[in-house]
């Protein structure tokens, strides 16, 4: 029945301005998830809130509109009224480009903090006062000790998303600096995948008789994701994977590698079979990797490979196929990676390619969500039809990468220069594209 109830409402009947049903109208927003239908007139009350929810339920709206609510309702002038901290670059251009698209009837603006970007543009952009400052905790807190004018003493609303990753060594002291800057009379949101022990004493620290909301159970999929699995020996699982990619021809998929240089080589054997693979990591630049984002994003490219970097918070719209290349060795990143696909209602599939030294990371997983999940069903002949050219694919990428190493290490030159390697294998400066792969 509250399933019912939930789904008949509306963002008006949560207590939301005129201005920003439209607003989310404008966005294809047509009725609220369960995490917004929770949290939103709860947040309106004035209240702190800790959101469990998985990835792709909706919380970038939960946090957004009670702050533009409170926006419309404060006086001016109102500068630096809220700031949200993430744990990657390309999740805060995220959500400031949700809030600017929320908000555009108002006039909202906001400024990106991030790493890998000039810190003298972002500070013209902080001199223009914006309301909203989405950041990752490093810079933010650089900006604070170095950037004149710049102070979030008058701060209203702190978001902390994705707390568990926010939440590691890397984050923790600027975090705890950053919080330690700021107003304690301010309302707090904690959104979160998981509730972690470290969350958990964020939220002492943090909050103030918060209001707790689990969108889903601890650690949860959707139900319309389609998971399975396919135990194979490891020096097969590159044929594995083309011939899931090639099955799937026409799909946006997500291959997900336990290290940067597996993606490279990865996109590479696969652009030499002629499929439209680009990799992301954290050892390219921001602007590669915005780039890269948004050729998958576009769909010049359907497939992208990455690593754990980019498997939380990234709302890349109509993923129709994960596939775990390498089974992450904490079971919880596998609840984030898969939910890259089956979001905001959609279906989707989850595969994961399990070579006999990752079955106990693999039983870890099954034991976590709950379920033993069916295997991935294939004909080995047909697969390993593809081996001879799938060897053939593999040794001239990783020719092109001992290239590319050699390359770089020559001219003194660091990630922009093999950037640009990249970019010309992959026929991303020239436009050229390798011969069309096709299976017999």
């Amino acid at each position: 029945m509250e399933e019912e109830n939930n789904e008949m409402k509306s963002f008006k009947d949560l207590g939301l301005p005129e201005e920003l049903v439209e607003a989310c109208d404008n966005l294809g927003w047509k009725t609220p998830l369960k995490i917004q239908i929770e949290a939103i007139p709860l947040a309106l009350q004035g209240k702190d809130v800790i959101g469990l929810a998985q990835t792709g339920s909706g919380k970038t709206g939960a946090f957004a509109l009670p702050i533009l609510h409170a926006l419309l309702q404060a006086p001016r002038p109102n500068h630096f009224f809220a700031c949200v901290l993430s744990p990657t670059r390309e999740l805060a251009i995220q959500i400031s480009e949700q809030f600017e698209a929320l908000g555009s009837g108002i006039g909202v603006k906001s400024a990106v903090l991030v790493g890998g970007i000039d810190m003298v543009q972002q500070s013209i952009k902080i001199a223009k006062h914006p309301h909203i400052i989405v950041g990752t905790p490093g810079r933010v807190l650089d900006h604070l000790k170095n950037t004149k004018g710049f102070s979030l003493s008058k701060l209203k609303y702190l978001v902390l998303d994705e707390a568990d990753r926010l939440l590691n060594e890397d984050f923790e002291e600027s975090l705890n600096e950053i919080l330690g800057m700021i107003p304690r009379e301010r309302r707090t949101f904690l959104f979160s995948a998981t509730m972690t022990k470290k969350v958990e004493k964020l939220q002492r620290v943090c909050l103030r008789n918060p209001v707790k909301i689990e969108a889903s159970t601890k650690y949860s999929t959707v139900d319309t994701l389609k998971q399975q699995y396919r135990f194979l020996p490891a020096k097969r699982k590159d044929c594995y994977l083309v011939y899931i990619l090639t099955e799937m021809a026409g799909s946006t998929s997500m291959v997900f590698t336990r290290t940067c240089d597996a993606t490279r080589l990865l996109a590479l054997i696969l652009r030499n079979l002629g499929l439209k693979a680009i990799p992301i990591n954290g050892h390219m630049s921001q602007p590669k990797r915005l780039g890269a984002l948004n050729k998958f994003k576009s769909g010049d490219c359907n497939i992208l490979l990455c690593t754990d970097v980019a498997s939380r918070g990234l709302d890349i719209p109509a993923v129709d196929m994960v596939i775990n290349y390498d089974i992450p060795t904490n079971s919880k990143d596998y609840i984030h990676r898969v939910g890259r696909t089956a979001r905001a209602g959609r279906s989707g599939v989850a595969i994961s390619l399990v070579n006999q030294y990752e079955l106990e990371w693999y039983i870890q997983i099954e034991k976590l969500i709950g379920k033993k999940l069916p295997e991935y069903p294939a004909q080995e002949e047909e697969v390993l039809l593809l081996e001879e050219r799938v060897s053939e694919a593999k040794r001239l990428a990783a020719t092109k990468m001992k290239e590319s190493g050699g390359k770089k290490k020559r001219r003194g030159e660091g990630d922009s220069g093999d950037d640009e390697d990249i970019d010309k294998y992959f026929g991303l400066k020239d436009r050229k594209s390798s011969k069309k792969f096709r299976r017999k």
